[in-house]
């Protein structure tokens, strides 16, 4: 108890004293997790909406398929992407691994399967009576699609979140892509197993304080944001 009381005050006057160690580990991980929700984004919506708007043959198996990865252990993940990128990969020439964008492209693959599952989950659950009458008004696919994503709103905020906040916490990618390099490439979650590794408690404990305070402040603003639209 000692050791994380004592251990709780050190981490905050790190955090005050503005460690730089400290900080590039917050920064890269604000930075790569942020590119890759957003990527996650813009692709996983449009793939949600059709997977769960359209009836076509292969449905089921398709939708089986991205259940599974939702499963997926990052470790996993980070093996696959770290192999493509190599340079004996498909993609090693052009020498991505231990990068940033390394990271990025390893937690798409985490967070895209989140993105198109829970889209396409809120759009079977929209009143088909929107679909018909948008329809018999003439509405083009994409007016349905912008229709169905304002009416699914809250439950797509509550998706990118979760993407969110899987990605921001994972820790088999950004090891094994990025390579944990100071400066660089070291996360949050790979700078507190590293620390913490080599007995430096304090640092890993304000990594920890670091990562509590992003999922208040996610939350925080996500019930903001719904107090809005309610209003």
């Amino acid at each position: 108890m000692n050791l994380f009381t004592d251990g709780f005050q050190e981490a905050i006057q790190l955090l005050v004293s503005g460690n730089e160690s400290v900080y590039s580990a917050i920064s890269v991980t604000v930075t790569v997790s942020s590119w890759s929700l957003f990527i996650s984004l813009l692709i996983g919506l449009p793939l949600g909406f059709l997977l769960g708007y359209y009836q076509f043959p292969g449905k089921t198996i398709i939708r089986t398929i991205v259940d599974t990865f939702l499963a997926i252990p990052t470790v996993v993940i980070g093996l696959v992407v770290y192999t493509s990128l190599s340079q004996a990969g498909v993609f090693g020439e052009y020498n991505l691994l231990f990068t940033q964008k390394a990271i990025i492209i390893g937690q798409i693959f985490l967070g895209l399967p989140i993105i198109i599952a829970l889209t396409a989950a809120q759009v079977e659950m929209v009143d088909k009576r929107l679909y018909l009458s948008l329809k018999g008004l003439g509405a083009s696919s994409y007016q349905i699609l912008k229709a169905t994503l304002v009416e699914a709103r809250f439950g797509l905020m509550t998706a990118a979140m979760t993407a969110y906040g899987r990605i921001i916490t994972e820790i088999g990618i950004s090891m094994m892509v990025g390579g944990n390099i100071k400066y660089h490439t070291r996360t949050i979650t790979t700078a507190i197993s590293l620390e913490t590794g080599k007995g430096e408690f304090v640092t890993g404990i304000a990594l920890g304080l670091v990562l509590f305070a992003v999922a208040l402040m996610v939350n925080i603003s996500l019930t903001i944001l719904k107090r809005k639209w309610v209003q």
